[in-house]
């Protein structure tokens, strides 16, 4: 019986931090994090340049072919996972090729793209006109309804209930 928890003790923070991976993790290697959707409207980044962005759908649609998104962009934290809390880096559109349900990905979600640039497009918020960089995603992460990934039901702590 000794034997048996010997092997299993050591094993049990393995499995409890793994549950602690969230979101995704995708090659960073050749994403340049100083390029913004502001850098693109700009000029300064090439078609074509591989980004790595995200942030907060504002709308999300189904055209004839793709599934496009408005989304405003945020600083990403080393999970990769838009920084809300900071000051956003403007607005981009970023396209899927084919069918994505519009319901799962709808505004208020948070959402990490990786794709490449295709330029820019007109378009109007409100009655302004606005530049949009246009992204094409490669890979796409939505977060959580409440911003993390799915959560466990396992929640550890310490508290105090007081009751009348």
């Amino acid at each position: 019986m000794i034997k048996k928890w010997s092997i299993l003790f050591p094993l049990m923070p393995v499995v409890f931090l793994s549950a602690c991976a969230i979101g995704p993790k995708y090659d960073i290697s050749g994403v340049d994090f100083s390029n913004t959707p502001q850098r693109v409207v700009e000029g300064d980044v090439a078609q074509g340049t591989q980004v790595l962005w995200g942030g907060l759908i504002i709308s999300s649609a189904n055209l004839k072919s793709i599934t496009r998104f408005e989304i405003l962009a945020y600083p990403l934290d080393s999970n990769q996972k838009p920084r809300t809390d900071e000051m956003p880096l403007g607005r981009f559109l970023a396209q899927h090729e084919g069918y994505l349900e519009i319901a799962d990905y709808a505004q208020g979600r948070i959402i990490t793209v990786a794709g490449k640039v295709l330029g820019k497009t007109i378009g109007t918020i409100d009655k302004s006109e606005y530049t949009y960089p246009v992204v094409n995603i490669d890979r796409h992460y939505l977060w959580g309804r409440r911003g993390n990934a799915p959560e466990s039901s396992i929640h550890f702590g310490i508290g105090v209930m007081l009751h009348n």
